[in-house]
């Protein structure tokens, strides 16, 4: 997660050298270049940071798992972390998705 945040983050430096290797108007390259800009930053880190809260989640439910086997009682499974953590992923993909969406129409 963490370094696809990364890769949307730069992506406008592969849109800039795209536009600089293919003649383009002046008007749109700066049209582009904007909306290349805006779209990656803001994306690029929310992936990030969805990205370091899954580390932390991981690590929660690890030590959690951990004091479980060590317990040595029967407990439940419990999926609500994963519930949330894949909410939370599905809510970031369609709200990243909106202004790729609207750019096409």
């Amino acid at each position: 997660m963490i370094a696809f945040g990364f890769l949307i983050d730069r992506f406008d430096l592969l849109v800039i050298t795209m536009s600089n290797a293919v003649s383009i108007q002046p008007e749109h390259r700066a049209e582009l270049e904007s909306m290349s800009s805006q779209l990656g930053h803001g994306t690029g880190l929310w992936f990030i940071l969805v990205g370091i809260i899954f580390i932390v989640a991981a690590t929660v439910r690890f030590v959690r798992t951990r004091a479980h086997i060590l317990d040595q009682e029967i407990h439940t499974a419990g999926f609500m972390m994963e519930f949330v953590l894949a909410v939370v992923l599905a809510a970031l993909i369609v709200v990243a998705s909106i202004p790729l969406l609207v750019s096409a129409l």
